[in-house]
């Protein structure tokens, strides 16, 4: 037996029964714990049949860097104190921008193991107290810091890297980029959690009404693509990742709650069942075999098709780990949804739109609903919970889809997790 061919089981069903998070943006005067509370407070509310929050058993807290952003370590225990679980056992998770999706599955091992029925798993950031620069330095602390750190590179640069080497290895132009990011606005407008809850459009007539305001030249864009070709609207970052094609600075929180499948029913009768999960790691960038792909992606996500026994055709809603916009397009890739150098072509054709064959990220994704990182996987599920349950609003798919997946990426994919989720 390899460990490379063994199909991973949970030992008992899993579930989700609530979930909650509080609005993604820049909140002055919040803090981590304060986010926290927020999203902690709308789970409650969200479980359908209540419960006693007392009947938790542990927490498990995604949080990348809380120590740099809040100078504030130890975080776990913090947080359970203030929506008043102390003294259960908390966890803090570090993972990069994966913790939140690590988080969910260590809590989601705890029950299937059996050694909890009940168990909250939060993720938190709150990122934008630091200047710009500081926030930089502090992400770029999920990179080899002995390697590629010392070389320039920014996760900016190492994401402008991959989209340089896919467009020369399948042509994909520049312009696709930009297309992935206004789908993504298009569909965050909808989602009144999300960060930047506006469509492009909308942004080009407040910057018209703001120019116009100051006496300035009012700006003349003939449509979206003008506008996000504007060299002084969306500014080239690290070539061709432009402002708009990168993920923003964010604060925000997110939990869900998980039991055992065989007391599901005590909490809801539209509980989410986990039936599948994946996570593998690489080595960092510089040594990797490929920039066109993320080889832990690929593993984690054939790991958790494997153990919930179905396809890439079976998913009906997909949130993907778009912190740049060429991360959505080689995801859709890795997962399995088109074949290597194909993504770009679904892109540009409307496939991955919300109203397409094949939608992917209708919450906005990190683009648009915001990258707070440690909370980034646990926001994910937020999206898939509502979809499946037909709660989402004007962003409802149709077809009421049955089957959701989560796929969310630390740092350049030395890390990836892939979680599957199936309403009975």
């Amino acid at each position: 037996m390899t460990l490379t061919n063994t199909i991973r089981k949970f030992g008992r069903g899993v579930a989700v029964v609530g979930a909650g998070m509080s609005k993604f943006g820049a909140f002055p005067g919040k803090n981590s714990r304060d986010l926290f509370v927020e999203a902690y407070q709308e789970m409650l509310a969200s479980v359908d049949k209540g419960f006693d929050p007392r009947d938790i058993e542990a927490l498990f807290i995604g949080n990348y860097s809380s120590d740099l952003f809040e100078n504030q370590g130890h975080t776990a225990p913090i947080m359970a104190d203030w929506v008043g679980l102390a003294p259960r056992p908390a966890v803090r998770i570090e993972d990069a921008c994966a913790s939140g999706g690590a988080a969910l599955r260590q809590g989601l091992m705890a029950v299937a193991s059996g050694l909890y029925d009940i168990v909250l798993v939060g993720g938190i950031e709150k990122m934008t107290d630091l200047p710009t620069e500081r926030v930089t330095d502090t992400l770029a602390t999920a990179a080899d810091m002995v390697y590629e750190i010392p070389a320039g590179f920014t996760f900016p640069g190492f994401y402008a890297a991959m989209a340089t080497a896919y467009m020369a290895q399948y042509g994909a132009p520049t312009d696709v980029f930009l297309q992935v990011g206004y789908k993504n606005h298009e569909s965050g407008a909808l989602n009144d959690k999300a960060q930047f809850g506006q469509r492009i459009a909308d942004i080009m007539e407040a910057r018209k009404k703001s120019a116009a305001k100051k006496g300035q030249p009012i700006p003349t864009w003939a449509n979206e693509m003008e506008f996000l070709h504007d060299n002084r609207a969306n500014p080239m970052i690290a070539w061709p990742m432009r402002l708009y094609d990168c993920s923003p600075i964010s604060d925000g929180a997110a939990a869900v709650l998980l039991v055992s499948e065989e007391i599901a029913n005590r909490f809801t009768d539209a509980s989410l069942h986990v039936i599948g999960a994946g996570q593998a790691s690489d080595g960092a960038l510089h040594d990797r075999a490929t920039l066109t792909a993320i080889p832990s992606a690929k593993k984690a996500a054939q790991d958790a098709y494997a153990m919930a026994g179905v396809k890439p055709a079976d998913i009906g809603v997909v949130e993907v780990h778009d912190c740049f916009t060429i991360a959505e397009i080689v995801a859709s890739e890795d997962l399995g949804f088109f074949a290597p150098g194909e993504g770009w072509k679904a892109a540009e054709d409307g496939v991955t739109a919300r109203g397409g064959a094949r939608p992917i990220n209708t919450s906005g994704g990190l683009k648009s609903k915001g990258h707070p990182v440690g909370a980034s996987g646990v926001g994910q599920v937020i999206e898939i919970w509502k979809q499946l349950r037909g709660q989402a609003g004007a962003r409802q798919l149709d077809g009421n889809p049955s089957l959701g997946l989560t796929h969310n990426v630390g740092g350049t994919g030395q890390t990836c997790v892939v979680h599957i989720f199936e309403r009975r």
